[in-house]
Parts: structure tokens; sequence; C-alpha cells
């Protein structure tokens, strides 16, 4: 039986190899392609991952600063603070009482230094911090040291509606060394009838605490500020 052959038109049929070489790439370009191709797509994709991991970074860094409170927050207590702002004013109110008694403060001026106010404060909530009543627990005695004595000024009680759970003795000391010895005579005061130990005096910001736990059998801890 003969056979027969649908008629193939010329635009149907396939391009020789011939042909169509100008299309086809060789192995070696074809290896290169491949290769530019894996390395784009590996850097697209270290760029997105790199892109993700900062955003990632950056929202949980976001996250973390609005859940997690800093160290002064944590620390922070408005009770606390605001019984120290009373219990500093009530010791600097006390040494300037103790001025006009017969004491080592007995002078016609006495000078505080700010600073040394300040140091009292963080040294009364450093040692407060591990007490189970904080502050409020706490039975402060003022002591001035002048020399190789040591006189008592007077005793506070933080709260005098509660046991006391820890006593500090704070040992002021009196300024003598520096400018000061020199222009204290331009404090003291000039009336004949004044006695001459009555002068101007100034503290040092330097002092000395000692802390004693009333519910313990522990010892005594000394600090030097």
């Amino acid at each position: 039986m003969p056979e027969v052959f649908a008629p193939i038109e010329a635009g149907s049929i396939p391009p020789s190899p011939v042909d169509s070489s100008p299309r086809r790439l060789s192995w070696g370009k074809l290896v290169q392609r491949m290769a530019d191709f894996n390395s784009c797509d590996s850097s697209i994709g270290s760029r997105s991952d790199n892109g993700s991991r900062s955003d990632l970074s950056d929202s949980e860094s976001d996250v973390s600063s609005d859940l997690c409170p800093s160290n002064d927050d944590l620390f922070f207590d408005p009770m606390e603070e605001a019984i120290l702002k009373e219990v500093v004013e009530l010791i600097a109110r006390s040494l300037r009482e103790a001025k006009d008694s017969d004491c080592a403060l007995r002078c016609t001026k006495l000078l505080i230094p700010e600073k040394l106010l300040e140091h009292i404060g963080e040294e009364l909530l450093h040692l407060a911090a591990s007490e189970p009543c904080g502050l409020r627990g706490a039975l402060i005695d003022l002591c001035v040291e002048q020399g190789s004595t040591c006189e008592s000024i007077g005793q506070l009680s933080v709260d005098p509606y509660l046991v006391p759970t820890f006593q500090l003795t704070l040992v002021l000391r009196l300024e003598a060394g520096g400018l000061w010895p020199k222009i204290q005579g331009l404090f003291s005061s000039k009336s004949p009838s004044t006695p001459a130990i009555r002068q101007a005096l100034k503290l040092s910001t330097g002092f000395r605490v000692i802390k004693k736990k009333l519910y313990s059998s522990e010892g005594l801890l000394i600090e030097e500020c």
C-alpha cells in the first residue's frame, strides 16, 4: 500500500542544527550562565535573609525595650525615695540644731556640704536594700569625730511606730585640711563677748558608717565613704 504523506508547510519545519546554532549555547557558556545565575540567586537570598534578620532583630529589640524595664525602673521605689528625702532633711536639721549644744559642733556657723548629704542618702539606700522593712526599719545614730574623740549628736528613728531591724551609726568628720583652716576665720563671729570656741565649722564630705543588724547575730559592717 503506498504511503501517504501529508503536505508540510515550509514554516512548520523545525530548524536544522545549523540554522539554530546562533540560539544555542555551548557547554562552557551554559555552565558559566548557570554559575552566574546561582551566584546571583545566592546573593539575593543572602540580602533577603539579612534583611529579615535585621527586621526581626529590630522588632525584637523594640519589643524587649517595651516589655523589659531598665535597671533604674526595677530598683526605683517611690515610697523609699520619699522616705529617704525626709531622713536626709532630718539629719541636716539635727546637725544644724546641734551647733548650739555642748558637743563637738558647738559653733556659730555650721557648713554642711551638699555632696555629703548626697553620699549619706546613697549609702542609706544601699544599706537598707537588704532589710525586710527597708529604710523604715533603720535606727540612725549621728556622731562627729574630732581628733581622737567621737561625740554623739543624736539618734533618729525613721519610723517610730516600727520596731527597728537594723542600726546605722554615721560617724561624720570635721574638715581639717585643704583651704578651710585658712579661711574659716572669715566665718567666725567678731563679737568680743563670744567665746573663742564658738567658731565656724565645716563638715567633711567623707564619713564612716557602721551597720548592725538587730535581729541577727551577724558581725558589724563598717564602710568608709
